[in-house]
């Protein structure tokens, strides 16, 4: 049950992109095409997970047993740039198809203040351990992804209406993406 509430917050109530406005960046910026979308949805959950994973361990292994807490955010931005080029090199490698796909994507990833806040808010969280971590990093994934994909629909669909001349582009964009967030918004008063 612990597991599920942890889901559903960090999908709908807590969204990391529409409530707490991290990786508002990669949102905007790839969101104009679902496919597009898709390719840095998937790109940002396996390196979110993996970011996560590592940068707990490093945390209560690491930087609390030595008492230098106070490098968490260096650490943790030295570990997701070292984890992305690490994917970028394996990729390339093992699935050169993959690699291509992803283009420009994985670089992004690096600059993407919902990776490493997510590591930060899982880290500092002293009720979880790894699982709820993992789980954590999973739904917020998640929950980026759908804010992504679904805003990426709708500015798809405002492609094909018609829009005043002034509200055209990022304008009609920004409208768009407040009533999304309005909307994953009623979900608060669900609880």
């Amino acid at each position: 049950m612990e597991y599920l509430l942890i889901i559903i917050s960090a999908v709908f109530v807590n969204n990391i992109v529409l409530a707490k406005f991290l990786g508002v960046c990669p949102f905007i910026g790839v969101s104009k095409k679902v496919e597009t979308a898709l390719g840095m949805t998937g790109a940002v959950m396996f390196v979110m997970v993996i970011a996560t994973i590592v940068t707990y361990l490093i945390q209560k292994y690491v930087l609390e047993v030595y008492g230098i807490q106070f490098m968490q955010t260096i650490t943790f931005i030295l570990v997701i740039a070292s984890l992305v080029q690490l994917v970028e090199i394996i990729l390339k490698k093992v699935s050169p198809a993959l690699f291509q796909a992803l283009g420009i994507f994985l670089p992004l990833i690096t600059t993407n203040c919902a990776v490493l806040g997510v590591a930060i808010l899982a880290a500092g969280n002293k009720g979880f351990g790894l699982i709820e971590s993992v789980v954590f990093a999973v739904a917020n994934a998640i929950g980026f992804g759908l804010a992504l994909i679904i805003f990426a629909g709708l500015r798809e669909h405002l492609d094909l209406v018609n829009v005043p001349k002034g509200m055209k582009g990022v304008p009609i964009a920004f409208v768009v993406a407040g009533l999304l967030a309005m909307a994953f918004m009623g979900f608060t008063g669900i609880a």
